[in-house]
This record gives C-alpha cells, structure tokens and sequence, in this order.
C-alpha cells in the first residue's frame, strides 16, 4: 500500500468548490503540496474535482464515513481516502476497489481489525481527546508494523509531542488552513500559515532522523 510522504497532512473544510484552486496555490508555494478535503460541507466532492487533474498536489478526501462515500470520493479523483473509524464494510470497499484507505483506529482492537485488512496506516483519531501521545507510544509498542497519522487536537505548540516519535509518520491538522481564512479568501495568509507549518515539522523531522542515524552508529 501507498504511504504519505508529506510530515503534515493539512485537513480541509470548504464551504465553496471555488475556493480549491487557490488554496491549492497557496499550499504549494507554503511547501506542502498535499490536502485532505473532507466531506462535511456539499463543496467537498466539487473541490476534490477541481484539484484532481492538476497534477502538482496530492488530494485526499476526508470524513470518508460509509462505502457510498467512499465510491464518491474516487469517482471525483480522491487518490487517498480518510476515515475517522475503521468499519469492515468500508475497508472491504476499500480492498474491492483497491482504493489507498487510511482508517480511523484509537484502540488495540480497531488497529487488530484494521491490520487484519492488510492495512498498516492508521489515523489515530481524535489524537488528544483519546488519551494523546502517551497512549499512542502505548499502542505503537505491540504493533511496530504500524505508521500512525495522528490527527485532532494538534497545533504548533504540541506538534512535537507527536511528530517526533518513531511510529508517526504524518499528523494531520488544520490550524495552518483555518476555515474563516479561507472563506474570507486569505491565500496569502494561509501561505505564510502553511510555510511556517512546514518550517517547524522540518525541523522536527531532521532531528527525529538524527536520533535514527545516531541509534545505528
């Protein structure tokens, strides 16, 4: 299966199909070219549309929560799928389809039932209402097999926390994309926004990366 690549995974909600473009723009030039538009607003679908010819960033749909939607979001041209919990009719949709599916898990059961699909990315959702990176370290000691994307709950201030352990490969998080931003058409604050965004989890990736070569020297 696909892994993401990019350290963050900006979480969208779009009130207006319109406002993709743009705000594509502006997470290419803040240096992330990836975006996760969810479904709770009528414009998701329209704006996975718009973005997913472009060819310069990578689109997923988000709150991805039954298998019609599921359908849906890659007939629009989703190339990765979200979903804040992990139910076995969408994952058999998922695998049906042969669609590139990161399910929501916050237990050692979900994740059970997740890896028993063949699937090894995890959304460890919602991150701090679910007991944060102390229960995530938890759960990563039995299941070293699994990248987790941590999402809800998590800004600048406790992006460390979770970006610097072992077993997350991304976090998912929305504050560098505000929803009265982008209404109001604040591209340009939302560029500076997502590069200062980029800048630190850099940064906490170069020295996660560093303690690895460390660790083996």
């Amino acid at each position: 299966m696909p892994q993401i690549r990019s350290p963050l995974v900006p979480v969208v909600v779009l009130d207006d199909a319109a406002q993709a473009a743009p705000l594509a723009d502006a997470l290419i030039a803040g240096g992330l070219p990836i975006v996760e538009i969810t479904l709770r607003t009528p414009a998701g679908l329209a704006a996975i549309e718009r973005l997913a010819d472009r060819g310069d960033i990578s689109v997923g749909a988000g709150t991805v929560l039954n298998p019609d939607q599921l359908d849906q979001a890659l007939d629009a041209g989703a190339e990765f799928i979200v979903s804040p919990g992990s139910s076995p009719a969408l994952m058999e949709r998922a695998a049906s389809r042969q669609a590139w599916l990161i399910p929501g898990a916050a237990t050692a059961s979900e994740i059970l039932q997740v890896l028993e699909w063949g699937m090894t990315e995890i959304k460890f959702f919602p991150a701090a209402a679910s007991g944060g990176k102390e229960l995530l370290k938890a759960l990563a000691a039995p299941f070293r097999q699994v990248h987790f994307i941590p999402t809800g709950g998590i800004g600048p201030a406790n992006l460390a926390q979770y970006l610097s352990l072992s077993c997350v490969s991304a976090v998912g998080g929305s504050w560098m994309v505000p929803r009265r931003a982008i209404t109001e058409g604040d591209f340009a604050g939302i560029k500076r926004l997502v590069s200062q965004a980029a800048g630190l989890a850099a940064g906490i990736v170069a020295e996660k990366n560093q303690r690895r070569s460390n660790a083996r020297s």
